[in-house]
């Protein structure tokens, strides 16, 4: 089974105006055994495929985000379903809650154009591939209890 991390703190407290001191969540979405995964329409670093993911808006809660986000970048409605953990980012710096979610509707897409070129659904394998960092090891663990593999 895969390790479920509260945040219900981290969700509650108020978020700060500046947007770079905001947190970003990214939504772990699963669903027939595929991860869903976007390719950044501008790639940071060595990011360019990764989970759908944006910043905490002021008031939004940590599962708010991760919702709306998800609506926002692959046009899918998503339910949260866990909490997977929160780090610092080792490529950006940034403070990132995970968020287990499965979708209640919707075709994934590259809803935003300007923030996103691609999605995919991807087996355990290809997430590996296309992810060129150590997953954060919580959600390392519940991809491997829910994806499918080659």
């Amino acid at each position: 089974m895969w390790e479920s991390t509260s945040v219900s703190m981290e969700c509650r407290r108020a978020m700060p105006a500046n947007s770079e001191d905001r947190p970003v969540v990214a939504a772990v979405v699963v669903q027939g055994r595929r991860g869903l995964l976007i390719r950044r329409a501008v790639e940071e670093g060595r990011l360019s495929w990764q989970f759908p993911a944006g910043k905490v808006e002021p008031g939004e809660s940590i599962d708010e985000t991760a919702v709306r986000e998800t609506l926002e970048e692959t046009g899918l409605a998503v339910q949260v379903v866990g909490h997977l953990g929160m780090r610092v980012h080792p490529d950006t710096g940034r403070t990132i809650f995970y968020v287990a979610c499965e979708v209640e509707s919707g075709t994934a897409y590259a809803a935003s154009g300007a923030e996103v070129a691609e999605v995919a659904w991807c087996d355990l394998e290809t997430v590996a591939a296309l992810v060129p960092y150590r997953l954060h090891g919580p959600v390392q663990r519940y991809l491997d209890d829910h994806l499918e593999r080659r």
